[in-house]
């Protein structure tokens, strides 16, 4: 496979491999360290590319798998999950306030969830996967993802509302 080739197939999807890191491993180095390391996986693997059906989802199952070994590692003990992907310039101060508070608190609420309902939230809403994509990068059935993620976003909405309602979390 010529270079052109491979960042023909791998250049459209190598924002969403970033993405995926830098929400596991927070660290923008720390993911673009991670992104590097699976292009370079595949770069040295481009002859089996395409045995793949999907070389995106295995990119991100490996990017998945990639930054578990790290964070389990001694190195990354003090890394952490927090979301702050959303800002809209268009908005009035108070309002732009409200919604930075408001993230900051999804990303708060994020950091108790389970690690399975982390990454399935960052798949389907985040990278915008669709249920076989997921059930497939990790491992679980259609209706384990849609149950999933069905108790990520009420875990959530409930956590969200008592924070708005009562002003703790």
């Amino acid at each position: 496979m010529k270079q052109t080739e491979f960042l023909n197939i791998v250049m459209p999807f190598k924002d969403k491999v970033f993405r995926l890191a830098k929400r596991l491993l927070v660290s923008t180095e720390e993911a673009e360290d991670a992104t590097q390391e699976i292009l370079l996986k595949l770069w040295k693997n481009k002859t089996k590319i395409g045995e793949y059906k999907n070389i995106e989802a295995f990119s991100m199952t490996m990017t998945k798998n990639f930054c578990f070994d790290k964070l389990k590692s001694k190195q990354a003990q003090n890394l952490k999950i927090v979301h702050s992907n959303y800002e809209d310039k268009n908005v009035g101060l108070q309002k732009q306030l409200e919604l930075n508070d408001s993230i900051g608190w999804v990303g708060k609420i994020m950091e108790d969830l389970p690690q399975q309902q982390k990454m399935v939230i960052q798949l389907r809403d985040i990278e915008q996967y669709d249920f076989d994509e997921i059930a497939k990068m990790l491992d679980m059935t259609n209706t384990a993802v849609r149950v999933t993620l069905s108790r990520a976003r009420k875990t959530i909405r409930e956590k969200l509302t008592n924070t708005h309602n009562y002003g703790i979390k």
